[in-house]
Order: structure tokens, then sequence, then C-alpha cells
């Protein structure tokens, strides 16, 4: 007797060579099986998901849940199991000093987060961020690193001022050295804000990463970009890739603009990953949701295949939890989002207010984690989970 029934949607999961309409069953927190019309008998309960894309738990590989103790944090919980998002890496939101605070925040956590561990001593707690050669303490990093194997995931380095007229490349060099001395990964943030750096400073950086690194933000209209100043791709761009560097496009408030992803998928270095890059203000602004940001990938032009794999199994690869996470697969942990698909006439935004007409968006239906069953809550708008309404014979 199975616990659960997800019945009748079009199950998405390209890692398992599946999309067709399909019944996936959950028992003792795995999923079970996958198959059409399993009998209602089978199951102590049933929920009918008819017309819904029922998909891999929806992976976000960047974004900040470090709540009551960064300013910036969103609850984990209203970024995931309620916004369709089963798992959370937070990219570097606590550092070697205030690590400690996710003792308090995790235990209380539907939604599995996996931290990555900041550079700088004190994370994302204050900003800036680095403001001397002491914000940084390898050895401390180190140890926090390694005594918490199963939770920290990598390592986070923001290529930003002013931690690069201080430090310059000795920055995420050290942090590269933390990653490897801990066994972990690196992810860099790419894009300065301030746009005081030298952009010449992405061939370094680029050449510095390895098989497994995770380079984020790289729509990045910011200089320090994957573009140089005529609009190519640099060229340890692809090779980064080649090497087998995990490319992810996290939206936030001010890293990601249509206009570059246009040019790098032209020039064919297509994204591995998608991923919000959420914090309170960005919430507030422009980075609404994780099924909003799988919106702007289908008005990019992506299939839906291809979305669904940018938001499960290639994240669940970038972090190294592919055996159980990113695959409808039985044994599996029985992480699902269900998911609405809807024609209309939408219109999502870049960074800069550039528009991008959508005539498919995506909203969470329910979200399965470790087989308990999550309704989303309203949405963060007005009127819920959809993006704004286009105007019809507007320029966007």
């Amino acid at each position: 007797m199975y616990d659960l029934v997800l019945k009748g949607g079009r199950v998405v999961d390209p890692a398992s060579d599946l999309d067709g309409v399909l019944d996936v069953a959950i028992e003792n927190g795995l999923i079970a099986r996958v198959a059409a019309a399993i009998a209602p008998a089978e199951t102590a309960r049933v929920i009918e998901v008819g017309g819904a894309i029922v998909t891999p738990g929806l992976i976000d590989l960047h974004a900040h849940v470090f709540e009551g103790v960064n300013r910036t944090g969103v609850n984990p919980d209203l970024g995931g199991v309620y916004s369709g998002v089963t798992t959370i890496v937070d990219a570097g939101s606590a550092g070697a000093a205030t690590f400690g605070g996710w003792r308090h925040i995790l235990p209380h956590c539907h939604t599995e987060i996996i931290p990555f561990l900041h550079i700088c001593q004190t994370g994302l707690a204050t900003l800036p961020d680095i403001i001397a050669e002491s914000s940084i303490n390898l050895a401390d990093t180190v140890k926090v690193a390694t005594q918490h194997p199963d939770l920290i995931r990598g390592i986070k380095a923001r290529m930003v001022s002013p931690a690069l007229e201080i430090m310059g490349m000795e920055m995420p060099k050290l942090a590269k050295r933390a990653a490897r001395e801990a066994g972990i990964k690196l992810m860099v943030h790419i894009g300065d804000t301030e746009k005081r750096y030298d952009p010449k400073v992405i061939h370094p950086l680029l050449a510095l990463l390895e098989p497994g690194d995770i380079l984020t933000h790289y729509f990045t209209p910011n200089p320090g970009g994957v573009l140089d100043g005529n609009g190519k791709l640099v060229p340890e761009a692809r090779e980064a890739a080649d090497r087998g560097v995990w490319f992810d496009t996290a939206h936030g408030r001010m890293n990601f603009s249509f206009d570059v992803g246009r040019r790098i998928i032209d020039q064919g270095l297509l994204p591995h990953c998608i991923s919000t890059d959420l914090t309170v203000p960005g919430r507030q602004m422009t980075v609404h949701s994780m099924t909003e940001m799988m919106t702007r990938f289908l008005g990019l032009g992506f299939t839906l295949p291809q979305v669904v794999t940018m938001s499960t199994a290639n994240p669940a690869r970038a972090i190294g939890a592919e055996q159980r996470l990113g695959r409808l697969a039985v044994g599996r942990q029985a992480d699902v989002s269900v998911l609405d698909l809807e024609d209309g006439a939408w219109v999502v935004y870049d960074i800069l207010g550039a528009p991008l007409r959508v005539d498919r968006a995506f909203a969470p239906r329910l979200t399965v984690k470790k087989g308990r069953v999550f309704t989303p809550d309203f949405g963060p708008r007005p009127w819920g989970w959809w993006p704004d309404r286009a105007i019809t014979g507007g320029c966007c």
C-alpha cells in the first residue's frame, strides 16, 4: 500500500527519460513507482494533478535564506516548499564566524538547505563583506567546512568591490585553496555592481576554476562578466565549460540581463542551471520565485525539458547530490514539484528593466518533500504567482 499517489499529471523528467501522463507513487518518503494508471486501491491517499506538470523537486542553486541572522535572508520555506522548491543552496550567507547561526534555522525548515560557506568570516552579515585582508581567516574557514562535511558543499567568493581592490586575485585564490583543502566545490559570483574593478579579471578567474566548480551570475551586465568589450565570449569561458565548470544564471537584484543572456546563448554557451539569488529586497523587486525564473527561460526560447533539467538534474549534479535528488526514480528521495503551466500574455523584466513577453508561465501547485505534501503560499504579488500581464499592443 502506497502512502500517496500523484495522479494524472504530465511527468517531465528528462534525466529519467520520462515525458507523459503518469502517476507517481510515494512510500516511506521515497519514490516507489512511476507508471500509468496506478489503481486507487493501491494507495492510502490520491491527489489528482491532471493538467499539471510533475517534475523532480526543483532545486534553487543560489539563494539566501539565513533568516534572522542576515537582514536580507528570506524565510527558507517561503522560498522553498511554499514556492514549489524542495531544495535550496544557500550561496554563502554565512562565513566561519557566523555559521553557527544555522543551528537555529535548519531544525525548523521543511525545505532542505545546503549551505555554501563564504570565504569572508562574517559572510553577508556585513556588507561590504570583505573590507580588509583580516576579513578572511583561511584556517577557520577550512576548519568549519571540514567539521560539517555532510552539510557544507562548497565555498563562496564574490568578485566585487572593495574585496578585489583590497586583495586582488589573492581573494579568489584563498577561496579556491579553502575549497581544495576541505574537498568541496568553489562557487564564484561574477559582476561588480559597484563597477570599479578591472573587467579583465575574468580571464585569470576562469583559469582558476576546476571541474565541478560553479560560476554564478554569468548573465550579468556588470563588469567582470564573460563577454568582452565587443560582446564576444572570452575564450576562457568556453574552455571552463569544456572542462566541467558549471554555469549558473542566478538572477538577483543586479546581475541578470536578457541582452547579455541572448548574446551568450547565440554564441553557444548555454546555461547549466537556473537559480534565483533570492533575498528579501529581491523578492520585493524582480526575483519573485524559482518558477518565474523558469518562465524567463521559456521566453528566451528554451524547451520545457531543457528548463526542467536546468532546475532539477543539473543542480543536483552540481552539488554532488545526484544519487538522491534531481530524478523521479524508484528508491530516490520523494521530492516532487507539481507546477501549473498556462498559456497567456505576460511580461517579465530583467534587472535593467528590459521587458520580455512570454506566452507561457509557471506557477507552483503542490510541493512534495520527502513524501510530505505542502500547498504553496499565495504568491509574492497581490494577485498571486503569475507575472505581470502584458499590455496588448505595447512595446514589450
